[in-house]
């Protein structure tokens, strides 16, 4: 069995690695200031880094869960989402509505990937 931890904090850690599966922490914006559609992209661009840096992408994603503030602004999440996730690479997903830990927060996300063998 293989389990590497990254990021590893006091609560939780970024990346946890099990088997050739990457599993990532709720992912949000860095400038949490901004509208749905820049918290979703800046999101998204932490998701690629945390991957590339487990070794996998975008193409190798197997579900996400999205969190947004308020439904009503579920159509320009998923404007930005839809042109993020590779054509014919969907993953199985799930959006909820739900609270943030922070009031500015209007989008969150936490995916899992697999490594592509070498």
């Amino acid at each position: 069995m293989s389990l590497v931890r990254h990021h590893t904090g006091e609560r939780m850690s970024r990346t946890v690695i099990h088997n050739n599966t990457v599993y990532l922490c709720g992912q949000v914006a860095e400038d949490r200031s901004q509208d749905i559609t820049e918290q979703t992209r800046t999101m998204l661009a932490k998701v690629d880094a945390l991957l590339a840096e487990a070794g996998s992408d975008r193409q190798h994603l197997l579900s996400a869960t999205i969190y947004v503030k308020d439904m009503s602004l579920f159509a320009e999440m998923n404007k930005i989402w839809d042109a993020w996730v590779p054509a014919g690479h969907a993953p199985a997903r799930a959006c909820v509505e739900a609270a943030m830990a922070s009031p500015e927060l209007l989008v969150e996300i936490s995916v899992i990937a697999a490594i592509p063998e070498a």
